[in-house]
């Protein structure tokens, strides 16, 4: 089994990096991290370009979870999807035999993130793994 976590370095991740951090560490698991990367629109001459920024940010920003993952004695592995944030996570979690889910919220009210389609509000709907949704601040 395994604690996956959606990260992309916002506020609300980094508070949940914390606690996926506790969780594996109490379960004795390792903590898998990812990042999903959709591809953006079809064709057009800065596909390619945007294609390679968006992997790149989602390299850096787990590159700095995994170190601090690492520091707190945990096992990791990386994962960099080309699929929308929601869906790369449900993938991963079935891959790695997931316990559980964690992603950072931003706080927004249940009808914003119906209406924008937050990745915490698509888990709840999409997972058939728990999913835990920390937020942003206490």
């Amino acid at each position: 089994m395994s604690v996956v976590l959606g990260y992309d370095e916002s506020a609300g991740a980094a508070r949940a990096l914390g606690v996926a951090i506790e969780w594996a560490s109490a379960f004795g698991e390792p903590l898998v991290l990812v990042f999903g990367a959709a591809p953006p629109g079809l064709g057009g001459e800065e596909y390619q370009s945007h294609y390679e920024a968006v992997r790149q940010m989602g390299r850096t920003a787990l590159g700095r979870a995994v170190r601090t993952a690492e520091e707190a004695g945990l096992e990791t592995t990386v994962e960099i999807l080309d699929e929308k944030p929601a869906e790369a996570l449900v993938d991963a979690a079935a891959r790695h035999s997931a316990r559980v889910i964690v992603v950072g919220s931003w706080s927004e009210s249940p009808l914003r993130g119906a209406l924008l389609g937050s990745t915490p509000h698509k888990l709840l709907h999409l997972s058939p793994i728990p999913v835990l949704c920390v937020p942003t601040t206490d």
